[in-house]
């Protein structure tokens, strides 16, 4: 275990530092499941997110503020994306973390935080699927093949071993290889199946997640689902009306998913309320599903908590292996 209370340098973990570090699933759902666990009992923070959008809607801001009561962690998060008005290719992506010991009152890293959250997100969306799909879940289908989609699936089979039937839809043939990829490195006998015919494929799935761009012309329908299925929204792929004719809303936050989430607005620009949020439902306090047969809603957005517990536990094993460059900030 590395010593954090030695000095005020900082120590900065790059993109590269980060790349190289060996980490399992199982070690990502158990930290990001940990952070939700400490959040409901109450020990950890996790304010609103502050956003900043031009009125054009080219680029969007965030600004996170937390604090991790297990780890004893104080961060902030900063993602900034440039270019939502064009193609993947050509958007800009940064987001970083910055970490503090709370008890000595130390910096512990300055990161980059896109690995974490590449992570974190389908770790949660699995997580979501292991408590809230009906316990027979035999087939999944996740929407969109950018970041997100592509280790959707590897998730999902390390939360949910019994799925069967593993489907993606996408429109990027990189993507849709990626996808296929992520599969067959971390589980070979497990196959992907491209499907074309959305609207067939939504009503055959248990678990249905959606990760596609704001680009997407998919848009799943109420009507389409099965009875008993569980939509979860990450990115774009599901119409409204999943959200408005759900028998269940849960969300990871309602706060998050009101300031988020305004794309599944109705008519009158309103959302309905949810029914619980997440952390209560892991920690046994709030009930996830009731009954196989209702049509679950489940909105993943990022919590911050989520990032400090994976981005601290990532500092660690960066500081146990020598990885980083210390700079010299506050002297």
């Amino acid at each position: 275990m590395p010593d954090f209370t030695q000095d005020r340098r900082l120590r900065i973990l790059s993109t590269s530092d980060l790349a190289g570090i060996d980490i399992s699933l199982e070690d990502v759902l158990a930290t990001v499941e940990g952070a939700y666990r400490t959040l409901a009992d109450g020990l950890s923070d996790n304010p609103r997110k502050l956003t900043v959008k031009p009125g054009d809607g080219h680029s969007v801001s965030y600004a996170m503020l937390g604090r991790d009561g297990t780890r004893e962690v104080v961060a902030v998060k900063t993602s900034y994306k440039h270019g939502l008005d064009k193609g993947r290719e050509e958007q800009h992506y940064y987001t970083t973390l910055s970490l503090y010991d709370d008890v000595t009152g130390l910096p512990v890293a300055l990161l980059d935080c896109s690995r974490v959250g590449s992570l974190r997100t389908p770790a949660v969306s699995a997580l979501l699927a292991r408590e809230l799909a009906v316990p027979d879940a035999r087939t999944a289908l996740v929407i969109g093949t950018g970041t997100q989609g592509r280790l959707a699936l590897p998730f999902l089979v390390t939360a949910l071993p019994g799925l069967e039937r593993l489907m993606v839809s996408g429109t990027h043939p990189d993507g849709l290889a990626a996808v296929e990829r992520e599969i067959r490195d971390r589980f070979p006998r497990r196959d992907v199946e491209i499907v074309s015919d959305l609207r067939a494929a939504a009503g055959e799935a248990d678990v249905i997640v959606a990760t596609a761009g704001g680009h997407t012309p998919a848009a799943v329908e109420a009507e389409w689902l099965k009875e008993g299925a569980l939509s979860v929204l990450v990115g774009h792929g599901l119409a409204p009306s999943t959200l408005h004719r759900a028998d269940r809303v849960i969300a990871t936050s309602e706060a998050q998913m009101n300031l988020t989430g305004t794309d599944m607005a109705d008519a009158q620009g309103k959302l309905p309320a949810v029914d619980c949020e997440f952390p209560a439902v892991l920690a046994g306090s709030a009930a996830g599903r009731v009954s196989s047969n209702e049509r679950i809603f489940a909105y993943n957005s990022g919590l911050v908590v989520t990032d400090i517990a994976l981005g601290h536990r990532f500092a660690q094993l960066a500081l146990d292996a020598g990885l980083g460059t210390e700079v010299a900030l506050w002297q």
